[in-house]
């Protein structure tokens, strides 16, 4: 079965991010956006450590020890960037000043509901860092992720069975088989990867699709 690639998924997130956006890219696989983003496009990054105006990572050998995001990945900053104190950072993500956050996810449901902090299991490592202030703060989430898990359960679910990051939030998936939007009338398939039909990518996914007009 053709999959999108993680480089095609982030090249396709950052299609749609629009000029003059202020954007957080939450850690793990959203991250890869910032190397698409256009060049001749104004786009502002933002990361919850404390920096606005974050560009690409470094080419290899030029790494700043010192210059992090959230997930301690080198980044670079681009001309006119900032840092400030880790509290303005969540104030921006908690006060609405951010128009679109791209996170990783365990599970999103037929309704746009988040889990992403944790998968539940007695041994697991709860990992929410900011999630919840960017999951209700953000004016757009976008989902970034593997259709399904490494055993195969769908990620895309009727409705959550793990504990939730957010309500609702969820605007947009983009995973490695389709870019669906969540309407209040349920999933929308907008884009399929090439190979597959319709009905197959419904039989991967737990929850109804429709397709698009």
């Amino acid at each position: 079965m053709n999959r999108f690639t993680r480089d095609q998924m982030a090249a396709r997130v950052a299609q749609d991010i629009p000029e003059g956006a202020y954007v957080n890219l939450g850690i793990g696989l959203p991250t890869k956006v910032a190397n698409y983003l256009p060049k001749d496009k104004e786009i502002f990054l933002q990361s919850e450590n404390g920096l606005l105006g974050m560009g690409p990572a470094p080419a290899p050998g030029e790494e700043d020890e010192d210059l992090i995001n959230a997930g301690k990945q080198p980044v670079t900053l681009l001309t006119g960037g900032a840092y400030f104190h880790h509290a303005d950072s969540f104030a921006m993500m908690r006060g609405g000043h951010l128009d679109f956050c791209v996170l990783g996810a365990f599970q999103v449901s037929a309704t746009g509901d988040l889990a992403n902090w944790h998968t539940g299991a007695p041994d697991a490592i709860p990992a929410v860092g900011g999630a919840m202030d960017l999951a209700s703060g953000a004016k757009q989430v976008f989902v970034m992720m593997e259709h399904q898990t490494k055993t195969g359960e769908s990620k895309i679910v009727s409705q959550c069975s793990y504990p939730l990051t957010g309500i609702g939030c969820v605007n947009r998936i983009y995973t490695d088989l389709a870019v669906l939007d969540v309407s209040k009338d349920g999933l929308v398939v907008l884009e399929i990867v090439e190979g597959l039909s319709f009905e197959e990518l419904q039989k991967l996914t737990d929850a109804p699709l429709r397709r698009a007009v």
